[in-house]
């Protein structure tokens, strides 16, 4: 089992505050007082091992989880989980989950007034190799209202959750797609303060990732910490 890094403090703004006003939930569900310290348990600190399958099978395909196709523009997301020196991170376990291509979540708590597909859950996980690669094939999500304030829309986004060498390592966050209108009007992904931090939220379109008359390719390397990390959610 690989032995974690020594902690790396992330640089000041690079990570999104616990209390962000224009993010209406944040204010009730931040914290009000100081975190109290938990002791980690021994299983806590070594697991779990992946290797063992105790997490399923992969499934990186999201667009072949039904009988029938998904309805929505497929996508090709890839890239690789690294550490602050750039080293590949292998045997993470990488798990995304999304809203379909009418901006719906396949949830009950999701009551947007747009179709369910039902050959779309929208959710799928990997294990990055030894060059802590990983690859999905999915459908690019849409759009959706929230009601944070009046005329409010999330921007086109995956969830991201990463587990490392132990439970209490997992880590959660958003990727983004390159030019979107809604980027600057959603107050979760400019929540995060630094302007450079907030772009290794964006994917890339890489062209040769990309499959002739099948789908567009999208890069997003996930630095877990360090000067050039990617923010994470509290």
């Amino acid at each position: 089992m690989t032995r974690p890094q020594p902690y790396a403090r992330p640089q000041p703004g690079a990570n999104p505050p616990h209390r962000f006003p224009a993010y209406g939930s944040t204010v009730k569900r931040a914290p009000r007082r100081a975190p109290v310290r938990i002791e980690q348990t021994l299983s806590e600190v070594t697991g779990p091992r992946f290797d063992t399958d105790w997490a399923g099978p992969e499934r990186v395909d999201l667009t072949r989880q039904h009988a029938g196709a998904p309805i929505g523009e497929r996508i090709i997301v890839a890239g690789r989980v690294l550490d602050e020196t750039g080293r590949p991170v292998p045997r993470t376990l990488v798990e995304v989950w999304q809203c379909n291509a009418a901006g719906r979540y396949a949830h009950p708590g999701d009551q947007h007034d747009a179709p369910l597909d039902p050959n779309f859950t929208g959710w799928g996980q990997a294990l990055t190799n030894e060059a802590g690669e990983y690859r999905f094939l999915t459908i690019r999500p849409g759009a959706y209202p929230w009601r944070n304030e009046p005329n409010a829309w999330r921007p086109a986004h995956i969830h991201f959750s990463l587990f490392g060498p132990a439970f209490a390592t997992r880590l959660v966050t958003q990727m983004y797609f390159p030019g979107d209108p809604l980027l600057p009007l959603d107050p979760i992904f400019m929540s995060t303060p630094d302007a450079a931090a907030r772009e290794r939220l964006v994917a890339r379109y890489d062209h040769g990732l990309s499959e002739a008359e099948w789908a567009l390719g999208y890069r997003f390397d996930i630095v877990l910490r360090g000067r050039d990390a990617t923010p994470m959610e509290a």
